[in-house]
């Protein structure tokens, strides 16, 4: 089991240094659009590769960069599909129609909440936060947002995420640079087995700090 495995994973990281950075700005596109996908498969595995030499160039800093970068593009990419629905379809259709692109009228309203209470910064910091990362360029869209103002903030609050989840991959990607994916799954299968009840307990921490938080930034305030 551990050697297919590890066979598929290394099948999959052949494909890593031409088409790499393409996928990345692709799914970083459409986890900053209004479909639900996690950043968290893509730039912690892209930061990964970068310090496994897997990636373009084979330099990890460079290709780190790059990747962050390419990251962020995507992020801006998916906010602009984003803003640009928003001003162009406006409030009416999107709590029509919304909940069959996964946006749910609620939750709209939330955005449009958090976007009336904080302005134009709130693109930028709601970007670090779960539930409301994506849909907060919706509001931007509808207010007509500067759309120079919403680039920069858009961009440094995605930036700010991309390089933590870069450098996590990154940092894994460093400890494990001289062991093969066999070595890799057997090692952690070890730490898994010595030390599940933290892991499992560190596990129930993070679930409900991220369902605490979500909570927190989806309340209503008549609510």
């Amino acid at each position: 089991m551990t050697e297919t495995i590890a066979a598929h994973l290394d099948a999959i990281t052949q494909y890593a240094p031409v088409w790499g950075f393409l996928l990345i700005f692709i799914f970083m596109t459409i986890e900053s659009s209004f479909i639900p996908f996690p950043s968290e498969v893509v730039m912690i595995p892209a930061g990964f590769l970068a310090f496994k030499h897997q990636l373009t160039t084979g330099n990890p800093w460079i290709d780190s960069l790059i990747a962050v970068l390419v990251g962020i593009s995507g992020s801006l990419a998916g906010a602009y599909i984003n803003y640009w629905l928003a001003l162009k379809l406006g409030r009416t259709f999107l709590h029509r129609y919304g909940k069959y692109f996964f946006l749910k009228e609620q939750t709209l309203d939330r955005a449009e909440e958090i976007f009336r209470e904080y302005g134009e910064l709130a693109t930028f910091v709601c970007r670090l936060l779960p539930a409301i990362r994506q849909l907060i360029s919706i509001p931007a869209g509808l207010s007509r947002m500067n759309l120079k103002s919403f680039t920069l903030y858009t961009g440094l609050g995605a930036g700010i995420w991309v390089v933590i989840l870069t450098a996590i991959g990154g940092y894994f990607g460093h400890l494990t640079q001289d062991m093969t994916y066999v070595q890799m799954i057997e090692r952690g299968k070890e730490i898994i087995k010595q030390n599940y009840i933290w892991l499992l307990i560190g596990l129930a921490v993070f679930v409900v700090c991220y369902l605490y938080v979500h909570h927190k930034v989806m309340k209503r305030r008549n609510a």
